[in-house]
């Protein structure tokens, strides 16, 4: 009885090393791609096509396509919400500057873009699998949960800005001031020809 538990062990621990080392590689390519957002929304880009051109082929899938809109939507109000949501920090007395004598408060959201990416990438790769078995395919008319979710994008989408407005808060960078260090003078690299 001894040698049964024994051969379970010694079978699970090549399946341990390689999961660790497969997680450990996986790590290590999505630590890699960290600083490059262009080419890891690019690459996200190329998986949704792929997701679309399979639910377009198999003209099925609706209701997971409708899945993965609802859940991208909830994605998109995390990511476009400030961690410390300004409604419930003013009834604690604490507030987002309004003047120019209050502190400065960065803006954080509460999913941050790596997160938000990675997310993303996962939902439409699992969505993508799940278009490979028939039990998902259930037959709905397709243009009502188009319109259903247009409305609740569009709701949502001005409950959302009007959030931002209420609060003076822009979850994105366009438009900031930006400071770059000193940059070096025109006149000081002249040398004079005394």
């Amino acid at each position: 009885m001894g040698g049964v538990g024994g051969d379970a062990a010694s079978t699970m621990a090549p399946l341990a090393k390689w999961r660790n080392e497969f997680q450990r590689a996986f790590q290590y390519y999505l630590d890699k791609s960290t600083p490059l957002p262009l080419y890891r929304w690019l690459g996200t880009v190329g998986i949704a096509l792929i997701y679309f051109l399979r639910v377009y082929y198999v003209q099925g899938f609706y209701i997971i396509s409708y899945g993965l809109g609802i859940y991208i939507l909830n994605l998109l109000i995390g990511f476009l919400s400030p961690k410390i949501d300004p409604e419930l920090e003013a009834m604690d007395g604490a507030s987002l500057p309004t003047k120019e004598s209050d502190e400065f408060k960065p803006f954080i959201r509460r999913l941050p873009e790596f997160k938000f990416w990675y997310v993303i990438t996962k939902a439409f790769l699992v969505a993508f699998v799940l278009t490979f078995f028939s039990v998902f395919d259930v037959p709905v008319f397709w243009p009502i949960l188009l319109f259903y979710w247009l409305v609740l994008f569009v709701l949502t989408m001005k409950r959302q800005i009007m959030h931002m407005i209420k609060y003076k808060y822009i979850p994105f960078d366009l438009g900031k001031r930006r400071y770059g260090g000193k940059k070096p003078s025109s006149s000081s690299s002249h040398i004079s020809k005394d």
